[in-house]
């Protein structure tokens, strides 16, 4: 068994795409990751935009989570409406572009990749933060823990979706059953002292001074904005439909609603349990900082071995909770290159037949992230929600116009109210938390619908270009000049040498002398060794052409020459036939190769009338056969002999 079959599993036949279909069950994990994990750091996002106020904050929790569930509410009933209409996947990419223009669908294209790369670093970052509350001195390793997490991720992910979705698991429903557990004992606390319970262990953190008593409408405002990444990866169940066993589209909705009704228990619960135990944010990145949950369940159930398992499946879940972003983000990409608005890379399976150039791209992106803020969820948080909200209010408005052109006015109202709702809250984010680095998003989106579109415009350009409905024309080019460039008469150039006089009857063997290319002068053997032979063959003899380099250049001297030559013959093409030594281990990929240079060097530079031909040598062959042995119609020698064959 190789290596890579250890990392990432074996490969996959195309037939066996319906084996990595998943049901509701598996698809929350998959899926849902992100909404649950949002419970999370959604409302400590909230307060600790209300830090100043001390324990005030924890009075004002309520009624702003009650704003963010409705809004969640009306979310989900709009893409419970999508997932309907579009029962083959219905993203906000392709619902926007059908029913608003390209602008719009690339508009929520990028939206939703911007969104889905910050879900990676908020998650992880978020995560790590979890589990410093729990021990202090992983603090200063935060980032190189992120990183890990994130390498961990990217694996799994490109195991597969089935695999992805068995290994997340335990850790989804262990901290959902933490969660509600922590808080059906707070709530049966809460009723069993009337409402003022007392923590069996007081949470650690500072004391909680008696600030102002009410905010302004500007401080909800931007707590609301903050909370509002709650809602972030509800859209991803209507990105991945194709995901799911017959009934799909049924299986699809059933697991949005078990998502939404798990995620409004939780913010629910969390907001009622910090305002009846007094529970507020500390300061992110500093020295005794603890989590909402971590100070919540420390309050309820004490710092046993519940809170140990409880803070271990939220760093589990916070952390693995970027896999919603690895399903989904390359899937936006593979819509994007099916319509040429990306290479086609991304479009392709790999082999576990997932999107592998689009998990590679979200890991590397989210990397940079991290690494960029340190792997700080605070400094992340007030970018995130642009991006997800953006995306929502597009796809709503979209399917806003679908359903009035099929004239289903209830459907066109209920959509409506949604986009409405999350236009509403996409103008309160763009502006509460503009200062805060939301403008970096706002510039960030639109920049990559240019490029998309750039990308788009340059298929365009090359597909007028090559484009020909004419019959196929075979008067034209004669034969052409072969050229080889050679540093030595080794096997390597006898292999170029016989190909280029099977190609052409005239040939020119170049050798550019300077000084550090380790060459060997051949003129004085040059009759001898190759035009003899060549003769005796009843072949045109190679020409040989030395040009002496002054500068110790080898690529300057040998494109002037190349360029003189087309001069020189007008209706030839010229072929350079590259030899070249392969070796096939690993680590010799790290060697400069200057075959592979002179490749690039005459794509780029050498013009329409000169083409790259290569003849790659083994350097564990012992015998220079593999021209020979490609075609029977070339008789077989011993490379030893120095006639031309």
């Amino acid at each position: 068994m190789s290596f890579l079959e250890v990392l990432f599993g074996r490969k996959l036949r195309s037939d066996e795409q319906e084996s990595e279909r998943i049901g509701p069950f598996a698809a929350v994990p998959v899926l849902g990751l992100d909404a649950l994990a949002s419970a999370a750091y959604g409302p400590e996002a909230a307060l600790t935009v209300l830090i100043f106020l001390g324990a005030a904050a924890a009075g004002i929790i309520a009624p702003i989570t009650l704003m963010i569930v409705a809004v969640l509410l009306v979310v989900a009933v709009s893409y419970g409406q999508t997932l309907r209409a579009y029962p083959n996947g219905g993203g906000s990419f392709t619902v926007a572009k059908e029913n608003l223009g390209r602008t719009a669908g690339l508009l929520a294209a990028s939206a939703l990749c911007v969104d889905y790369v910050l879900n990676v670093a908020v998650a992880i970052s978020a995560g790590v933060g979890a589990i410093a509350s729990v021990e202090p001195r992983l603090l200063p390793h935060t980032l190189p823990l992120c990183l890990g997490v994130l390498a961990l991720l990217t694996v799994v992910n490109l195991r597969g979706v089935r695999e992805s979705g068995l290994v997340f698991l335990l850790p989804t429903y262990l901290f959902v059953a933490c969660l509600f557990t922590t808080i059906g004992i707070g709530a049966w606390k809460l009723f069993a002292t009337h409402g003022h319970p007392a923590p069996l262990a007081a949470a650690s953190g500072p004391h909680l001074s008696q600030g102002v008593q009410m905010a302004g409408l500007w401080m909800i405002a931007r707590a609301f904005a903050s909370g509002c990444t709650a809602l972030t990866g509800v859209e991803a169940v209507s990105n991945a439909v194709p995901i799911f066993r017959p009934p799909t589209v049924r299986n699809a909705r059933r697991t949005l609603t078990i998502i939404v009704a798990l995620l409004v228990g939780l913010l629910l619960g969390i907001a009622l349990l910090s305002r009846a135990y007094g529970i507020v944010a500390t300061e992110p990145g500093q020295p005794g900082y603890q989590s909402i949950l971590s100070q919540l369940v420390g309050a309820v159930a004490g710092r046993g071995w519940f809170y140990m398992v409880a803070m271990g499946a939220v760093f589990a879940v916070l952390g693995l909770s970027a896999n919603t972003s690895f399903a989904d983000f390359p899937r936006v990409c593979r819509l994007l290159a099916l319509d040429e608005f990306l290479p086609p890379e991304y479009a392709r399976r790999g082999r576990r037949l997932v999107y592998t150039a689009g998990i590679v791209t979200l890991a590397a992106l989210a990397a940079a992230l991290l690494i960029a803020f340190g792997g700080i969820t605070d400094r992340l948080i007030p970018l995130f929600a642009v991006g997800a909200f953006l995306a929502f209010t597009l796809s709503q408005l979209g399917m806003v116009q679908h359903w009035r052109r099929l004239g289903q006015r209830r459907s066109m109202l209920l959509n409506g109210i949604g986009a409405a709702a999350t236009g509403c809250t996409l103008l309160v984010i763009s502006i509460s938390k503009f200062t805060e680095g939301a403008w970096l998003t706002l510039v960030v989106i639109p920049g990559l619908v240019l490029l998309f579109d750039r990308v788009r415009r340059g298929y365009e350009r090359v597909d007028r270009a090559r484009g020909s409905r004419l019959p196929l024309e075979l008067t034209g080019p004669t034969r052409p000049v072969m050229v080889v460039p050679l540093l030595r008469l080794d096997r390597v150039a006898r292999k170029g040498l016989r190909l280029a006089m099977t190609l052409s009857t005239d040939v020119r063997a170049v050798q550019v002398l300077a000084e550090d290319l380790k060459s060997e002068d051949l003129r004085s053997e040059w009759p001898a060794l190759v035009e003899a032979p060549a003769r005796a063959a009843g072949k045109n003899p190679p020409r040989l052409v030395v040009i002496p380099s002054a500068y110790r250049d080898f690529f300057g001297p040998f494109l002037r020459y190349l360029r003189a030559l087309c001069a020189e013959e007008p209706e030839c093409p010229v072929a350079v036939l590259v030899p070249e030594l392969v070796r096939r281990r690993w680590y010799h990929f790290f060697a400069r190769s200057r075959a592979t240079l002179l490749k690039a060097l005459l794509l780029f530079e050498g013009g329409p009338r000169i083409l790259v031909i290569n003849t790659p040598w083994y350097l564990e062959d012992e015998l220079d056969e593999t021209v020979v042995s490609c075609s029977p119609s070339f008789p077989h020698h011993e490379p030893e002999q120095l006639s031309v064959h």
